[in-house]
Formats: structure tokens, C-alpha cells, sequence
């Protein structure tokens, strides 16, 4: 006997990856060729954009109603010298309106510049002056593209694998002169060997001193 009242079947409601799955296949289906590379791990969306097509690819994040990436968190690098483009350019985005983030990467390699995001998100602006400055990452459009957080004159860019730990050179202040001098790095003592052998085991070569013990 029926009360009038319909009862809908229980449903479940899609988990965060699933619906991170939807989004990508939407970005994907609405991008195209730009995008490279996706895929959801750890409850994170990771999209992989021709580095020619972030300006397009970002614009189509913040303005599609279904994304709404209007929230721009930061720009970041990372170094594989080991890949022809060894540079990863990372952007990290944020929507309010569906409580979500993606994060859009882009490969460069150290000659090849990535074109600037600033008319999309102008507080992209120092974001990608410090990537320039810690791993020589160019950009393209950018109106002033200088370094950020080193020292004026610094040689390098510290945050690339192949930068030597010590640096080239090292600032102090010298009295007699009454300025700030920059000199070349010089190691007070040789790198030392650690064999990381049992005490038990011994050395395989001889510590000093020792050579007294057999004369």
C-alpha cells in the first residue's frame, strides 16, 4: 500500500578522485592537444601543458564556470638535469567555488623560454622573477624579468642541481676597506673521506698515526 511518498534508491556519492577524473577528462576534452599528460594521485589533479599553450590553458582554467581556478596559489621549479627538458615550471591553482586544486605543470629546457602568465593572474608577476632567479628559467613577456632573491652579481642559479653546495663566491664586510667585498669560495680544509666501515671491521686504508705502529 502505497503512502505517496517515493523512495529514490541510496546512491553513492562519487569519491574526491572520481570527481577529480571528471575534471580532468573535461579539461582534457576542452583543451585538446595542449594537454600532454594527466593523472590523479594522492587526491591531486596533475595537468602537463605544452609550454607554448599556458596562457590558454590557464585563461580556460580560470574563466570555464566548471573549473573556476580563479585563485592563484604560486609558480615553482624543478630540476631534472637528466631529461632533455629538464625544467619543470609548476603553477598551482585554486577554486573556491568547488573547494579544488590542480596543479598545471609545463617542461623547458634552459634555453627555451615560457610564455608569462601575467595578463592571466598578474600575481604571477614575482613568482616567476624568482623562478628565473633560482633555476634560469626564462619567460617570455614578462616586463622585468630580473633576479629577485640573490645578492646583484650573483653567478648561477642555486636551486639547479648541477650548483655547486659552497657557491662561487662569498660576501663579507671588510673593515679596512669599510665595504662589502665578494671573494671566491676558498675551503679551509680538504673534503674529508667518510668510509662509513663498522669500527669492527676496520679501515681500509691507513689513519694517521697509525703508520708508527708497524715501525
Amino acid at each position: 500500500m502505497s503512502n505517496g511518498i517515493s523512495i529514490l534508491p541510496h546512491t553513492q556519492p562519487a569519491s574526491g578522485d572520481d570527481a577529480l577524473r571528471a575534471l580532468s577528462d573535461k579539461i582534457a576534452g576542452a583543451l585538446g592537444p595542449a594537454v600532454v599528460e594527466r593523472t590523479v594521485a594522492f587526491g591531486e589533479l596533475t595537468v602537463v601543458v605544452q609550454g607554448s599553450d599556458i596562457v590558454y590553458a590557464l585563461t580556460y582554467l580560470r574563466d570555464d564556470p566548471a573549473c573556476a581556478f580563479r585563485c592563484f596559489i604560486d609558480i615553482c621549479g624543478a630540476d631534472y638535469p637528466q631529461r632533455e627538458k629538464r625544467f619543470d615550471v609548476v603553477y598551482h591553482l585554486l577554486s573556491l567555488r568547488h573547494n579544488a586544486r590542480i596543479r598545471v605543470k609545463v617542461r623547458t629546457d634552459e634555453a627555451t623560454p615560457v610564455p608569462s602568465v601575467i595578463e592571466v593572474f598578474p600575481s604571477a608577476n614575482w613568482f616567476e622573477r624568482e623562478t628565473y632567479d633560482l633555476y634560469g628559467i626564462l619567460f617570455s613577456g614578462h616586463p622585468d624579468l630580473r633576479r629577485l632573491l640573490t645578492d646583484y652579481g650573483f653567478e648561477g642559479h642555486p636551486l639547479r642541481k648541477d650548483f655547486p653546495l659552497t657557491g662561487f663566491v662569498e660576501v663579507r664586510y671588510d673593515q679596512d676597506e669599510a665595504r662589502v667585498v665578494y671573494e671566491p669560495v676558498k675551503l679551509q680544509q680538504e673534503f674529508r673521506n667518510f668510509d662509513f666501515l663498522s669500527p669492527w671491521e676496520g679501515t681500509d686504508y691507513v689513519l694517521p698515526g697509525d703508520e708508527k705502529k708497524s715501525a
